[in-house]
C-alpha cells in the first residue's frame, strides 16, 4: 500500500515538474511572438505612391501616353522608412499577351537617392539623372520611359516603387530581371498606383 501511494507521489512531483515547465515554456513562446508582432509596420501602411495626373484606378492622360507627348507622369510618395537609401520605380503592363515572364515593362528606374520625394513630369530618357538615379531598358528595348499604348481595349498600367535599403550595383540599362535580382532582400516597404488608358 505505502508503495502505491510512493509511486502516486512520485507521479504528482513528475506532472507537477511537467505542468511547470510547459507553462514557462508557453510563456517564453507568447512574448516572442508578441516582439515579432509589434514590430513597427506603419510604413508598410503609411508608404502611398500618388500622380497630380491622375488617380487610382483612373485614366492616364492622352500626354503620358505614346499617342501624346510620351513623357513620364509626376509622381509624389511619402511614408518612406529613415533608412531608405534609395528607390527602384517601375511601370508594368499586366495585360499585354503573349508574354512569358509576365507584365510588360514601360520603365525602370532606379537609385533614386532615399531623400527624394518626387518626380516631375517629363523624365528624360537617359541613362543616368541629375540626382545620381539610373534607367533599365524597357521592353520597347529603349531606355527610359515608354507611354502606353495598348493595341486594343483598355489596359492596366501599374506604376510600383520600392524603398530599398541599398544602392543597386547595376549599371544602367539594367534589365528587368537584373533589376528583380538585386532589389531581392533589401525591400524595406513598396507601394503602387495603377491608371488605365485605351484607345
Amino acid at each position: 500500500m505505502r508503495g502505491g501511494i510512493f509511486v502516486d507521489k512520485n507521479l504528482l512531483f513528475i506532472l507537477g515538474i511537467s505542468i511547470i515547465i510547459i507553462v514557462i515554456f508557453a510563456s517564453g513562446c507568447t512574448q516572442d511572438n508578441n516582439q515579432i508582432n509589434n514590430q513597427p509596420t506603419s510604413h508598410s501602411n503609411s508608404f502611398k505612391i500618388t500622380s497630380s495626373a491622375f488617380t487610382q484606378g483612373g485614366q492616364i492622360p492622352q500626354k503620358y501616353t505614346a499617342d501624346g507627348e510620351d513623357i513620364s507622369p509626376p509622381l509624389t510618395w511619402t511614408g518612406a522608412p529613415s533608412n531608405t537609401e534609395s528607390f527602384t520605380i517601375t511601370c508594368e503592363d499586366p495585360d499585354a499577351s503573349g508574354l512569358d515572364d509576365g507584365a510588360f515593362f514601360h520603365w525602370i528606374i532606379f537609385n533614386i537617392p532615399g531623400n527624394v520625394t518626387r518626380l516631375a513630369e517629363g523624365i528624360p530618357n537617359q541613362k543616368i539623372l541629375d540626382n545620381g538615379a539610373k534607367q533599365g531598358i524597357n521592353d520597347m528595348d529603349t531606355i527610359g520611359y515608354s507611354g502606353p499604348s495598348p493595341p486594343s481595349g483598355t489596359h492596366r498600367y501599374v506604376f510600383k516603387i520600392y524603398a530599398l535599403d541599398v544602392l543597386l550595383k547595376l549599371e544602367s540599362g539594367a534589365t528587368k530581371q537584373q533589376v528583380n535580382e538585386a532589389i531581392q532582400g533589401h525591400v524595406l516597404v513598396k507601394a503602387k498606383i495603377t491608371g488605365k488608358y485605351g484607345k
